[in-house]
């Protein structure tokens, strides 16, 4: 293998990859091809003799042809996933080419100082204490596990128990405290700390997505606990009432924890900020790089106002670190060992970005999912079940039988199969709707018109 092979195969990448982003506007969105096709193309038996790198890129291209779901595009409002911004997919690219370790300062000082750097701006727009730490992990499900391991530590600490070096079987049981629309990943981040989905407490929530607070109020206790907020809840877009909840539960002292997957972002918007108010007073808060910021997967953030109990619950030390105590190690606060630089993506969509192309495109985001409710709100069989707060709302489809459910996965299908725009089902307070979350920079106003058209005509099919 020689230097040329590299250049050969970096070369038709690039191409592959300039050739898939310029079909977003013209390629229908689904995956055609089935599942035994993909396994027929891809599979068989593995050579005997290596094959050459450009061949490699060449049949890849080829193979998984019918096989990608178009999410990078900009009519895809599915799973709140957004674009990959050209700088931050250029720059993980390099990441590639670097092939850093980047879990210690010795092993990639460059790549050390961007994360440093960029988590610095991550707490600056998103209006969080200068002194909290901060990880980059890989998503929310990962920053939701860091943040409360950090919870466990220093409430358990706070009690006088090590649970670092004892474990959980003698330990006081930590009570966790949600509202009714806690995303999935709050109680699996509880299965994998030990915590248990028995000591999930759900409380009530409203049509708002908010939780109760006085059904909060009632229940908290001078036991160790978390209590869990949202920013951007994951139907409705809703915000907690952070200020009243972190008030009740710091007067327990309970340590309150912010899943701000989607709506953390709010605060880098002079329009939209209002909703986080109190926030910042939080203990920690949890949100992803590849919805609002537009980074390729897989890069998640997460922000303690306890650095010391974030570090305890985190940090390792092994014979071959070296470099003092002046340098940020990322592997003192993530729970990765060998990991990815994430902080060259993160770094290069910030610049990209500036500050006012990232309330640009927080307000643009919320003004499309805006037009889209409203223009499905004006369609005959669509009801509108939540308004966009934020860049997403909820609506489902009618049907005269009644069985709105079935009418609703009935046309979220046909809207899927028209390939022009893709959105995807959930339940919400007992009913099946469709989401429709908005957060990719490609998206256009050209882009809703043809979605519109797409969800009338999938009404009159």
């Amino acid at each position: 293998m020689t230097m040329s092979d590299d250049h050969e195969a970096l070369r038709r990448a690039l191409k592959h990859a300039i050739d898939y982003i310029d079909g977003f506007d013209e390629r229908a969105i689904p995956a055609s091809a089935a599942l035994g096709e993909l396994r027929d193309r891809l599979g068989g038996t593995l050579e005997a003799r290596g094959v050459p790198a450009e061949r490699i890129v060449d049949e890849l291209a080829a193979n998984v042809e019918g096989g990608l779901l178009d999410s990078g595009g900009g009519r895809f409002f599915a799973w709140a996933i957004g674009g990959a911004l050209p700088a931050a997919l250029a720059s993980d690219w390099l990441t590639s080419a670097w092939d850093q370790n980047a879990a210690i300062y010795a092993t990639s000082p460059a790549l050390a100082v961007i994360e440093e750097v960029s988590g610095e701006w991550l707490k600056d727009v998103l209006a969080l204490p200068k002194e909290a730490s901060f990880a980059f992990v890989t998503g929310c499900q990962t920053a939701h596990v860091t943040a409360l391991a950090a919870a466990r530590q220093k409430l358990l600490s706070d009690r006088g128990y090590d649970v670092g070096a004892r474990g959980l079987a003698g330990a006081p049981p930590i009570r966790v405290h949600t509202g009714a629309l806690c995303h999935e990943s709050i109680a699996r981040a509880c299965r994998l700390l030990g915590l248990g989905t028995d000591a999930v407490t759900v409380q009530p929530s409203g049509r708002d997505g908010k939780m109760k607070l006085d059904a909060l109020a009632g229940v908290l206790d001078d036991g160790p606990a978390i209590v869990v907020l949202q920013a951007g809840e994951f139907n409705t877009g809703g915000f907690d009432d952070f200020e009243r909840a972190i008030e009740l539960a710091h007067d327990k002292g309970a340590w309150v924890h912010v899943d701000g997957a989607l709506g953390l972002w709010a605060a880098a918007s002079a329009r939209y900020r209002h909703l986080m108010k109190g926030c910042e007073r939080a203990d920690s808060w949890a949100t992803d790089g590849h919805k609002w910021l537009n980074l390729p997967f897989d890069t998640g953030f997460v922000f303690t106002a306890h650095p010391k109990a974030h570090r305890a619950a985190m940090m390792v030390r092994a014979s071959y670190f070296t470099a003092g105590d002046d340098v940020r190690h990322p592997i003192d606060w993530t729970p990765e060992w060998s990991r990815r630089g994430r902080g060259v993506p993160t770094y290069a969509a910030l610049r990209s970005l500036g500050r006012q192309g990232l309330e640009d495109l927080i307000d643009r985001s919320c003004g499309h999912a805006r037009r889209l409710i409203e223009g499905m709100g004006a369609l005959r069989g669509v009801e509108v079940m939540a308004e966009p707060i934020i860049n997403q709302g909820i609506v489902r489809f009618t049907a005269t039988d009644g069985d709105h459910d079935r009418r609703t996965d009935e046309v979220i299908d046909r809207i899927q199969r028209s390939g022009i725009a893709w959105f995807g089902g959930s339940d919400f307070l007992g009913s099946r709707v469709m989401r429709v979350p908005v957060l990719s920079f490609r998206t256009t106003d050209a882009d809703i018109d043809k979605t519109l058209e797409a969800v009338r005509a999938a009404l009159d099919d």
